[in-house]
């Protein structure tokens, strides 16, 4: 099992949530979140004074899934988030231990 986090912009979450759901990939956390990579922020005006927004809004999406669909939920977030443009995001993967669901105390795999 991995654990697969992307941190995207806001305005692409419903199509990365509709192309997650295309494959049958259900369930997920979504995180409201600020940051900033290489766009390094802006600068804007406000009340007659400029200054710098260092940490811009992103959205960070959490799922676990089954090793033999890692690759694909890779492909159709990068394919949904992308817009060509810096401040993209990213996505990490990292391995699960194990999970447990509250409810029943179902283990590994049963419980995503």
């Amino acid at each position: 099992m991995k654990k697969i986090e992307a941190i995207i912009k806001p305005f692409k979450l419903d199509e990365v949530k509709d192309a997650l759901n295309e494959i049958n990939l259900q369930g997920m956390t979504v995180i409201e979140a600020k940051g900033f990579g290489r766009q390094k922020g802006h600068t804007e005006l406000y009340r007659g004074a400029d200054y710098v927004v260092d940490f811009l809004p992103k959205v960070k999406i959490e799922i676990a899934v089954e090793d033999d669909l890692v690759d694909r939920a890779i492909e159709v977030i990068q394919q949904a988030a992308q817009t060509g443009r810096i401040g993209d995001g990213k996505i990490f993967v990292t391995k699960l231990e194990e999970t447990v669901r509250i409810r029943t105390g179902e283990r590994g795999s049963d419980a995503i």
